[in-house]
């Protein structure tokens, strides 16, 4: 019974680094172009000769 009193702390710990990281990732324009590289990897833009 006395590890909860480890496990809780902690578990609220990487609860919070995970928000954290999402909000910065929203802050860092991570999100903006979400079909970009969908449609990246689709075209092609080498013109070498086969």
């Amino acid at each position: 019974m006395s590890v909860l009193w480890y496990l809780i702390p902690l578990s609220l710990l990487l609860g919070a680094g995970g928000l954290a990281s999402f909000f910065w990732a929203l802050r860092s324009g991570q999100y903006e172009d979400l079909s970009g590289a969908a449609e990246r990897i689709l075209l092609d833009d080498d013109d070498r000769p086969i």
